[in-house]
């Protein structure tokens, strides 16, 4: 029997995406707190990492222990465009797992397009080629691959039940390994270019040459 337009549509629709965005590290080896330190193409890596993820046209969720970072954030809601919420860290210092699985049950069912703030080469074409490479199997995990190495912390992760309660009993065992729980999982590697995802960390990575 033909489904009416209203239920097809429904079904095939995918879950929805949403930008998040991790700004909460200290910056220990930086010396500052990288999200706020200029970038060359204008404003803070944390307003170029926001204005990139907007170009997709997505809601953005930005995590942070930072009140700074969530108040920039709200300010700058206005001029990008899509809708801008902000949580805090569930814990501070306790790694990218803990706000991934924070992310998940805050939005639950959703696919989550996650991105940390200390990768400032990043472009907009190559968060285009991630989210178009991750509706090709919905249920999976999909990583940023530079070639060398899966980035772990740019990538997009379905919040569905089975991966949410995965999480949290990797968590429950005492477990902060994102490596070792994505193990686990059914993960696709994207490659991306190299010169995109490379992390900035330490002052001589900021000085070093720009990608190309």
């Amino acid at each position: 029997m033909k489904l009416p337009n209203s239920q097809a549509l429904t079904i095939a629709d995918p879950p929805p995406l949403r930008c998040c965005l991790l700004t909460g590290g200290s910056s220990r080896r930086m010396g500052t707190d990288k999200a706020l330190l200029p970038h060359p193409d204008g404003g803070t890596w944390l307003s170029r990492t926001l204005q990139r993820l907007a170009a997709l046209g997505e809601p953005i969720t930005l995590c942070s222990g930072h009140p700074n970072h969530r108040r920039l954030a709200h300010r700058l809601q206005p001029s990008l465009g899509v809708p801008v919420v902000t949580t805090s860290e569930p814990e501070s210092g306790q790694g990218p797992l803990h706000s991934l699985a924070h992310l998940m049950a805050l939005h639950g069912g959703e696919r989550l397009l996650l991105c940390p703030v200390d990768m400032p080469w990043l472009d907009e074409r190559s968060l285009e080629v991630l989210r178009d490479s991750a509706r090709l199997a919905l249920e999976r995990v999909h990583v940023a691959d530079d070639g060398v190495r899966q980035q772990y912390l740019l990538g997009v992760y379905p919040a569905s039940a089975v991966l949410r309660r995965s999480l949290q009993r990797w968590l429950a065992a005492g477990h902060r390994s994102m490596e070792g729980w994505l193990a686990q999982q059914a993960v696709s590697s994207v490659r991306l270019p190299a010169g995109a995802l490379r992390n900035c960390n330490h002052p001589a990575d900021w000085a070093a040459p720009t990608p190309g």
